[in-house]
């Protein structure tokens, strides 16, 4: 049963990824029509972030209160209205008004997952259930292109805000009927919730008859600024990938209906590198590798592998461009995935929401800072050709490597572990 639920969130990132693909796809027909600059797309886009940023705290802090089915039910509501309002838009301001409105509702979803993780899996397979949840964002971002451009291509762009709003209202038919935590679950075997119970036992005995740790002493755990740099240092690039690459491509002289398939290879590339990270990482642990060394080793790749995209700055060939990104996104998502685990990995079930909400909000101002740099200096450079990105990729490939080194300090066995308020890893 715990695998249907896993196919559940990543329906569910697959279809908040669609959504959220939508502008970035028709960003340049869009830019033509309403004669936005870098600078004024950078700002829509920044409003979705802000939401973003501030309800993945504020909802991870809900889900632990009100629960993942509850949670999870009313946020997929919001943002699919909000996804289907957007054909409404008229202009920068009522465009940057739904994104804001379509990054609060969609800001629910790693925190939701992640927690629903902790509650259905056990530790050696949290990191494939976290890599299936979060491979939704890859093939979300593969399959968007050839959904809202063929329906852009004979309807225009209102329907291609419209038609994709639909389908969180058919993902929800299938979460209302399935999902319940384990205990409360009539159609799991008593084998698989014994093995459940048996890991939460194991896992959370050293917390049990604590109170609730608030944000403020999270905060004071070098552990949970391991994880939020683990996001922040990452999520950015990868963000700037989903939303900028269509725009990136035609400064770079590319044609984008001629590049359709390379603009979904990084997204592909990305799929494939959560499920062989989750996969291996998880087979290290049942070798005998401890948990600290199963995470970190993807880590340390996805470091390293992000760094191919500043040999991006040297050409304007479209398959080598796909291909350097490929690397990178294929690397990005061994670490991404390492990074949604940790807080199941390090943090009992009543706090694992808010340590993911809080690494998302560290994720989203990183974005913010980075989608304000981006339309600064590529307006800015205009006049460089297809070099007007350069040095965002360079900034692109050194960031996540400076963040590998700072989660392989913060992510430790401490004190704190010996005290009982994180797990040892």
């Amino acid at each position: 049963m715990r695998w249907w639920i896993g196919g559940l969130l990543f329906a569910s990132t697959v279809i908040n990824y669609i959504d959220r693909q939508t502008l970035s796809l028709l960003a340049p027909y869009l830019k033509l029509e309403y004669h936005w600059t870098n600078s004024d797309y950078a700002d829509i886009a920044i409003a979705f972030r802000v939401a973003y940023s501030i309800g993945q705290a504020g909802f991870g802090r809900l889900m632990d209160r009100i629960g993942t089915r509850r949670g999870l039910t009313l946020t997929v509501i919001w943002y699919s209205v909000v996804s289907m309002l957007t054909s409404l838009a008229s202009g920068f301001y009522s465009f940057a008004t739904f994104r804001f409105l379509l990054g609060a509702g969609e800001s629910a979803n790693w925190p939701a997952a992640t927690k629903a993780v902790s509650e259905w899996f056990p530790k050696q397979e949290r990191a494939l259930a976290t890599a299936l949840f979060d491979s939704g964002s890859s093939i979300g971002g593969a399959v968007a292109p050839f959904i809202v451009l063929w329906i852009y291509s004979r309807w225009r762009w209102r329907p291609a805000f419209m038609i994709p709003g639909t389908l969180g209202f058919l993902w929800l038919i299938a979460w209302r009927w399935l999902y319940y935590p384990p205990e409360m679950h009539n159609r799991i075997s008593q084998t698989e919730l014994d093995m459940i119970e048996a890991d939460k036992r194991e896992s959370d005995a050293p917390q049990q008859g604590k109170a609730r740790p608030r944000w403020s002493d999270l905060l004071k755990l070098p552990q949970t600024w391991g994880t939020i740099i683990a996001k922040a240092s990452t999520d950015p690039v990868f963000f700037f990938i989903t939303e900028w690459f269509p725009i990136y491509l035609v400064a770079k002289g590319i044609e984008l209906k001629s590049g359709l398939i390379a603009v979904s290879i990084p997204f592909i590339a990305a799929d494939l590198g959560s499920f062989f990270a989750g996969g291996v990482s998880g087979y290290l642990i049942k070798r005998g590798w401890p948990l600290g060394a199963a995470r970190k080793a993807f880590i340390v790749c996805g470091g390293i592998g992000m760094t191919m995209l500043i040999p991006t700055i040297f050409t304007t060939s479209l398959y080598l461009i796909a291909l350097l990104f490929a690397v990178a996104t294929f690397t990005y998502a061994g670490f991404t995935t390492m990074a949604n685990v940790l807080p199941s990995d390090l943090y009992n079930s009543e706090s694992v929401a808010s340590v993911s909400g809080l690494s998302g909000t560290g994720a989203g101002i990183g974005t913010i800072v980075a989608f304000k740099l981006t339309g600064y200096f590529s307006d800015a450079r205009r006049a460089s050709g297809t070099h007007s990105f350069d040095p965002i990729m360079l900034i692109a490939g050194l960031v996540p490597l400076v963040g590998m080194i700072l989660v392989l300090l913060l992510v430790r066995n401490t004190e704190a572990t010996n005290q009982g308020l994180v797990r040892r890893i």
